[in-house]
C-alpha cells in the first residue's frame, strides 16, 4: 500500500499546456488520495480560429497514447481526464469510444469531463442548462450536441474564445462574470463550465449561493466522478455543491 496514496493513486492526463488542472485537483485534494499527471505534449497551442482547434485536437490524439503509458508507470487506481474538448467529441457514442480506448490501454476505468458533467447535471436532477467554455464555435457546437444527446435542453452555449491554449489560464473573474451572465437566466436549472484550464472552482462556489442553482466547475465534476467511482464518499465543503451534497 503507499504511504501517501492509501485510499486512491489518480493518473491525470493533461495537455502540456495546462496550468491550472493540477491546481485546482490539489486544492481539493482528500487526505489519502494522490495525483500523477502524463502530459500530452502540444507544440502549436494555437486556438484563434476552428481550424486552429482542430489542429489542436489533432496534437492531443497524436500524443495521448504516450502520456497514459508514461503516467501508468507511478501504478495508478483509476484515470481522471484532465482534458475536456476530446471526450465531447462526436457526442455519447464519442465519449464511450474514447473511454473504450483510454480502458484498452491501461486496464482501468476512467473519468472524462463530459460524463462527469452529465453525471452531476443528473444528480442535480437538472433539464435546462446553460453551458460556457473557452473554446471556438467549433466545440461549442460539439459540447451543446453532447449535452443534447444526453437528454438536457441546452438554454445557451458561448465560448471565451481564447485565442491559445495557455491563454484560457489568463481570464479572470470579471470576464467569467459576464458570460455567466450571458448563459443564466430564470429557467436554467444549472449552469456548466468546461475546459479544464479555466480557473472556475472558488468562483463557481460563490456563484452556486449568488443564483440558488448549481454552478458545475469541470475540474470539480472530474474530481467527483473520479472520486465516487473509486469508492471515496467523502463530503467535501467548500468547492460546490456536487461534492458537498452527491
Amino acid at each position: 500500500m503507499s504511504a501517501v496514496g492509501r485510499r486512491g493513486r489518480l493518473g491525470v492526463i493533461a495537455p502540456s499546456t495546462n496550468t491550472v488542472v493540477e491546481h485546482d485537483l490539489a486544492m481539493i485534494r482528500p487526505d489519502g488520495v494522490t495525483f500523477h499527471t502524463g502530459r500530452m505534449y502540444i507544440e502549436n497551442p494555437a486556438l484563434d480560429s476552428d481550424e486552429s482547434f482542430e489542429l489542436l485536437l489533432g496534437e492531443i490524439r497524436q500524443s495521448i497514447t504516450t502520456a497514459i503509458r508514461d503516467v501508468m508507470t507511478a501504478k495508478p487506481t483509476h484515470l481522471l481526464m484532465g482534458m475536456s474538448a476530446e471526450t465531447f467529441w462526436g457526442g455519447i457514442a464519442g465519449n464511450a469510444a474514447f473511454e473504450k480506448r483510454v480502458h484498452d490501454q491501461s486496464g482501468l476505468s476512467v473519468t472524462t469531463g463530459a460524463r462527469s458533467c452529465r453525471d452531476a447535471l443528473s444528480a442535480f436532477g437538472a433539464e435546462r442548462i446553460g453551458v460556457f467554455s473557452p473554446y471556438q464555435p467549433v466545440a461549442d457546437r460539439q459540447v451543446s450536441a453532447y449535452f443534447t444527446e444526453a437528454g438536457f435542453e441546452v438554454a445557451a452555449v458561448t465560448g471565451l474564445r481564447c485565442d491559445s491554449a495557455t491563454s484560457i489560464a489568463e481570464v479572470h473573474e470579471p470576464e467569467i462574470n459576464h458570460i455567466v451572465e450571458q448563459v443564466d437566466g430564470p429557467d436554467v436549472d444549472a449552469i456548466v463550465q468546461v475546459g479544464t484550464n479555466l480557473s472556475f472552482v472558488r468562483q463557481a462556489a460563490a456563484l452556486e449561493a449568488e443564483l440558488d442553482k448549481p454552478v458545475l466547475a469541470i475540474n470539480v465534476a472530474t474530481l467527483w466522478h473520479a472520486l465516487r467511482t473509486t469508492g471515496i464518499d467523502d463530503r467535501i465543503h467548500g468547492f460546490g455543491r456536487i461534492l458537498a451534497e452527491h
